[in-house]
């Protein structure tokens, strides 16, 4: 027994400390739980709607017919370069002007940046290509490219007159080929940049929307119809905004993604891609995709997606 009074006092220390301790941890503030990563677009381009590959489109002079024409001196003796007639814009970051050159029968998608490019935008657009060969590779004419020219074994990237160029191609080209293709389009893209602003007064509705998410007055307008489907765009260097209506009554490929995409409180259905930067919804007999891009990339809200477009809702119910 005389052992019994020192292990009682140990227990009634350790059960007063545990009492502090509670007490202690009470009163500091509950951690909060782990908010989640606010997803942003990793794209530089909107998916394009179905069917545009030159066929139909803007009219005018492009790169691709600039290229086809007598002016163009380059040398080219294994195969024929035939022109599609139309050209579109990719509402892209940047946006590009967008021709389509059948060099061979194969066709290659030929993009003129629609603005400017400011430093660095020639290296951002050849990693997002994965284009990280220099263009060297394809021969010594690669040198009127400009040391920054990048390629890969299905396109290839530069700057040109301030802008970026780059031709892309499903399969390829021999690599003469691609080299005459690019130094075609580089002695031709003086002649054939755009005026920075196109506009379409049914767009105006949401011009006031884009410029509050832009943030500044936009610097590039390109607004035009194909086939009576609409396409809006508004954007600078750092941002760009696309409404783009498509050609065709046509399913919605992402909704076939895994993951499936979120739906969106829009359109039958309507689904939100926050890792693209889209809203695409199905309104009336049309698919509309609307998009927002920024650099550096950040959050584009589904609130910010819908709030744009809502003014145009009673158009794409026609």
């Amino acid at each position: 027994m005389p052992t019994a009074r020192p292990v009682l006092s140990l227990i009634v220390s350790v059960v007063l400390l545990a009492g502090c301790s509670v007490a202690h941890r009470a009163n500091e503030k509950p951690l909060e739980p782990p908010r989640p990563v606010a997803p942003i677009p990793t794209v530089i381009a909107p998916p394009q709607p179905e069917g545009v590959d030159g066929t139909v489109g803007q009219p005018g002079n492009h790169a691709c017919t600039a290229v086809t024409g007598p002016d163009n001196l380059v040398k080219r003796p294994s195969s024929q370069w035939i022109a599609k007639p139309f050209g579109w814009n990719d509402g892209g970051l940047p946006a590009f002007d967008l021709c389509t050159l059948v060099v061979g029968g194969q066709p290659a998608v030929i993009g003129v940046s629609s603005l400017a490019a400011p430093p660095g935008t020639l290296e951002r657009v050849a990693n997002t290509l994965g284009m990280y060969e220099p263009a060297e590779k394809l021969g010594g004419a690669a040198r009127d490219l400009g040391p920054g020219a990048r390629t890969s074994g299905t396109g290839i990237v530069f700057e040109a007159a301030q802008r970026i160029v780059r031709v892309t191609t499903t399969s390829g080209l021999l690599d003469g080929e691609l080299l005459r293709v690019a130094v075609s389009v580089r002695n031709a893209v003086p002649r054939v940049i755009r005026p920075a602003r196109q506009s379409d007064s049914a767009c105006q509705v949401s011009n006031a929307m884009a410029e509050r998410f832009i943030g500044v007055l936009v610097q590039l307008r390109r607004d035009y119809r194909m086939n009576g489907a609409l396409t809006c765009i508004w954007g600078t260097t750092e941002a760009t905004v696309a409404i783009v209506e498509s050609l065709h009554a046509d399913s919605i490929p992402e909704a076939r993604q895994t993951p499936p995409p979120r739906p969106a409180p829009i359109g039958r259905p309507g689904y939100y891609l926050p890792d693209q930067g889209e809203l695409v919804f199905r309104k009336g007999r049309r698919v509309v995709r609307v998009s927002a891009l920024t650099d550096p990339p950040r959050e584009i809200p589904l609130e910010s997606l819908l709030d744009i477009v809502e003014p145009l809702l009673p158009l794409f119910l026609r």
